[in-house]
């Protein structure tokens, strides 16, 4: 047990203590997760971002029987350096997980795997073992129906129960009126469905025969026709590790609104929600460990009809968004348009068009064939990569850090750490087994020059010379420029998947202001879903088209980034063939 405690490192920020909780709250949260799964596999270190002996000493009596260790931010492993805390970090410090839901989700997985009987630490991360999913309007997602894997057999029952109850409430009616005694409606005669099925999950029983079993006639009901689901818990009927992020912040937010009299009867599914998951076996043994004394607020149970908000209406201006994504016509009136404004699709000379890798003589753990992916394939990814890498190392100088964003299995990463020994590279994906794959790789080759961090872009925040990405999809490709940009570095991007790209709290389209004098919103979105239209098996006019559109919505990436003194060249890969999306930028600060 020693050697796994000392193998993995988690590292949390701590900025200060208030009451029952420790800040930042994602600290909190870790430190709840970690009591809740009573997980001891970790070597913990709060990092103060100030330097209070007093703070340290008392938090120290939040922490239950967890021991943490103090360290400056200075002393943490270089490569957690560039992420945003909680980290956890493997113990020879190449391999970094950051971000929140990451590192809760590693958590998890380590707690099973180290003890297989805790089946329900496992099911917090829900049906496909991805869960995390955060909601801004907490209350009026909770308003929303849900929506499970098979629910249409849970609608079913559901829909059994209630014909159950209304004949139940009936007969007890008509009972009542032959003695001459006062009936007493309920409005939910028998225990919901849905609390039935969240719970015997949670206590892992069986749902009893009687509402496994379906009537003929309920079978026979159209599905359009079914009662919808209610949410018990934030992603629906069951317990995850989104109602163990959501317990430490909405217990604050009421404790706040407690003490300062705030009136949250306009609040009663969120009410309803703390109260229910403080009946889930080991939440409150785990919030007792972490000294977090939960509220009973059984005046929030339930409210005056007239003072309750329709949780379930949208805004207008979501609305008009939804209203304006949807959209039909083909490009070529938008396309029109910006011609006659003097825009068209233009593509620079590809600064080194017949350098290439010699494939043959490296290593067989350099090549992207040693996946799985078919010899055509992995002939087309060779393609790919000799343009990007032909591009990076003509602007990489001895000792540059090279960042790989979306790295996936490290083709692009693991190619230019073995080609330019001189220079760091980092590996930044998402994805746990798509990144130790890349690990596996690159220990195979020895590189020393390599680091790995799983996370989501906006969690790092190191300082580097070049980004790279290869086949960033949609918006991805937007978030890689604007961290190259912050950094003032170099970026080589090859854009993807068009068709995802939509106005986000970050990014608005189109991106420059020459385009956003002459496109809507909705004309732009034109234009990015037939640049998704380049597959080889389509028509040679429609092709033509798609990369017409694809150079345009390109074109317009990189004039907004010439905005911010950047010089940008849109290119097509060599040969065209390599890929059905070509267009890579070259972008350089001036």
């Amino acid at each position: 047990m020693k050697d796994s405690v000392a193998e993995e490192h988690l590292y949390l920020g701590f900025s200060h203590q208030y009451r029952d909780s420790i800040f930042p709250l994602h600290t909190s949260i870790s430190l709840f997760l970690l009591s809740y799964c009573d997980c001891k596999l970790f070597k913990i270190f709060l990092v103060p971002t100030g330097e209070n002996v007093d703070d340290q000493i008392v938090t120290k009596n939040l922490l239950g029987d967890l021991e943490v260790h103090f360290i400056s931010r200075s002393q943490l492993p270089v490569v957690a350096q560039s992420c945003c805390l909680p980290a956890v970090v493997v113990k020879d410090g190449k391999f970094c997980r950051a971000g929140l839901s990451v590192v809760l989700r590693h958590i998890i997985q380590k707690t099973y795997e180290a003890d297989p009987s805790k089946k329900d630490v496992l099911e917090l991360l829900g049906f496909k073992k991805t869960c995390l999913k955060a909601c801004a309007e907490f209350e009026r997602k909770l308003g929303e129906p849900v929506r499970v894997h098979n629910d249409d057999k849970i609608r079913r029952q559901k829909l059994q129960q209630q014909k159950t109850g209304a004949k139940a409430a009936v007969q007890l009616g008509e009972e009542a009126t032959e003695e001459g005694k006062p009936v007493e409606m309920h409005e939910h005669p028998l225990p919901s469905l849905e609390l039935s099925i969240a719970f015997s999950k949670l206590l892992v029983q069986e749902v009893s025969d009687a509402v496994n079993r379906e009537a003929p006639h309920i079978r026979r009901t159209k599905t359009s026709d079914l009662p919808l689901l209610d949410h018990v818990f934030a992603e629906g009927l069951y317990f995850t590790l989104a109602d163990m992020v959501l317990l430490p912040c909405i217990h604050q937010f009421l404790v706040f609104s407690k003490k300062q009299g705030k009136n949250l009867a306009n609040l009663p599914l969120i009410s309803n929600w703390y109260q229910r998951v403080q009946k889930v076996p080991g939440v409150k043994k785990a919030a007792g460990k972490c000294n977090m004394e939960l509220l009973q607020l059984p005046e929030l149970m339930s409210a005056p009809e007239e003072e309750l908000q329709d949780v379930s209406s949208v805004p207008d201006e979501l609305e008009e968004e939804n209203e304006d994504s949807h959209f039909i016509g083909g490009p070529r009136p938008t396309m029109t348009k910006l011609t006659e404004n003097g825009i068209e699709a233009k593509f620079s000379p590809h600064p080194c068009p017949n350098w290439t890798l010699d494939w043959t003589n490296l290593p067989s753990a350099v090549s992207p064939g040693e996946g799985k992916m078919s010899r055509d394939r992995a002939l087309r990814k060779q393609q790919q990569l000799n343009n990007l890498v032909a591009a990076v190392t003509k602007l990489a100088k001895p000792g540059d850090v090279i960042v790989d964003f979306c790295s996936g299995g490290g083709h692009v990463g693991i190619v230019l750490a073995h080609m330019m020994p001189s220079c760091q590279v980092v590996l930044i994906e998402n994805k746990e087994l798509s990144l130790i794959r890349a690990k596996d790789r690159s220990d195979e080759l020895g590189l020393n020059n390599i680091w790995f961090i799983q996370a989501n872009l906006d969690y790092f925040n190191g300082t580097f010379n070049i980004g790279v990405a290869l086949h960033a999809c949609g918006v991805a490709t937007d978030m890689v420029i604007e961290h190259c940009i912050k950094a003032r570095a170099a970026f080589v991007i090859s854009p993807c998947c068009y068709g995802f790209i939509q106005n986000t709290m970050k990014f608005k389209y189109p991106r420059s202001h020459q385009f956003k004098e002459i496109l809507s919103y909705k004309e732009h979105m034109i234009l990015c879903r037939f640049a998704d239209q380049t597959a080889v098996q389509l028509p040679p006019e429609r092709r033509l088209i798609g990369k017409q559109c694809m150079g345009l919505v390109d074109l317009d990436r990189a004039w907004a980034a010439e905005a911010h003194n950047y010089s940008v060249q849109v290119i097509s890969m060599e040969p065209e063939s390599c890929s059905p999306k070509n267009n890579m930028f070259v972008g350089v600060p001036i």
